[in-house]
């Protein structure tokens, strides 16, 4: 796995070394169309990831029927993974698990975040950089560049589709510029027959929306001194784990591309410092004045030590 990866990053600086066309407009503007092309268009993707755990295929198909989407992701390998959206619904159809639905706008599962993302928000922390044109999936495409400006994500490099605008590769890179994740398509259509496939997801019969409880809002007695720069709180919550006895408080916080959150709970016996790493997502916890600090979510490791060095006990925002 790891020649393979030292192959896509050698592949990679040919690309950017030989791509010398220019584009024919801003990057940022590059980015705007992939967002809008990949929301309202009728298409289907064969693609594939590949990570340091391994490599997945999947087949994703979006349509928009009067103006409501509906969307398939598939796990072509292995136990057959099912995810659908109708609507403002997700429906889950997972082995050894009921089939549920959660609400949600679009499937985030094995798609790259950046296809939701807000650009003109990320235009603030972010640079987007030209670095030309190449050929994939047999389709010219423009390459662009997302770059965090102070270094303390990750960053991505994505091939849009010259004709369609949607990303047919997308490349996460860390902070020395080594790939841990990549997503590409294999192959692709675009039409109105998609549509005609995605009908009968409108009469489907698929499982009742899922009782979520309510968390308890919660008035924190903590706070960040330090944050990445346009990162904000999205959200936060007071709530009981079932394992645990104590309470967790918690922030989750977002750039409009990376999430993560930050939970603070009484430490326990065994409590202790550490930090786990799985492809792009961080674990990290320090343990200080008898609590348990834990920073978890999509981050360098570095970045996340920083976060959870920054919190101050005792102290409201």
């Amino acid at each position: 796995m790891k020649r393979f990866w030292c192959a896509v990053s050698f592949a990679a600086g040919s690309l950017f070394y030989s791509s010398v066309a220019p584009a024919q407009m801003a990057p940022g503007a590059q980015l705007q169309k992939m967002e809008q092309a990949s929301q309202s268009l009728s298409y289907e993707l064969a693609y594939i990831n590949v990570s340091r755990l391994g490599i997945e295929s999947l087949r994703y198909r979006h349509a928009v029927i009067n103006h409501k989407t509906y969307a398939q992701l598939l796990q072509m390998d292995g136990s057959r993974r099912e995810i659908i959206q109708r609507g403002d619904e997700i429906s889950y159809f997972e082995p050894g698990l009921d089939p549920f639905t959660m609400a949600g706008n679009h499937i985030v599962d094995s798609l790259p975040s950046l296809i939701y993302a807000d650009f003109d928000r990320l235009a603030d922390s972010y640079d987007f950089v030209s670095v030309g044109r190449t050929r994939i999936a047999d389709q010219l495409c423009e390459v662009v560049r997302i770059v965090p400006r102070d270094g303390t994500r990750y960053s991505y490099v994505v091939w849009l589709d010259s004709e369609t605008w949607l990303p047919l590769r997308a490349d996460l890179l860390d902070r020395d510029g080594e790939a841990l994740e990549q997503y590409r398509v294999v192959s692709f259509a675009v039409d109105q027959g998609v549509n005609k496939m995605m009908q009968s997801l409108k009469s489907a019969q698929l499982p009742p929306l899922l009782s979520v409880s309510t968390d308890t809002p919660g008035a924190f007695n903590w706070t960040t001194s330090w944050l990445p720069v346009g990162v904000k709180e999205v959200s936060h919550n007071l709530r009981q784990l079932p394992a645990l006895n104590n309470p967790v408080e918690s922030r989750l916080y977002s750039d409009g591309l990376f999430s993560f959150s930050i939970n603070v709970t009484p430490a326990m016996r065994n409590s202790a410092a550490q930090q786990l790493r799985t492809s792009r997502r961080t674990l990290q916890t320090v343990v200080r004045n008898n609590m348990e600090i834990t920073v978890i979510g999509e981050l360098p490791p570095v970045t996340a030590k920083r976060i959870a060095d920054s919190v101050t006990l005792g102290k409201t925002p």
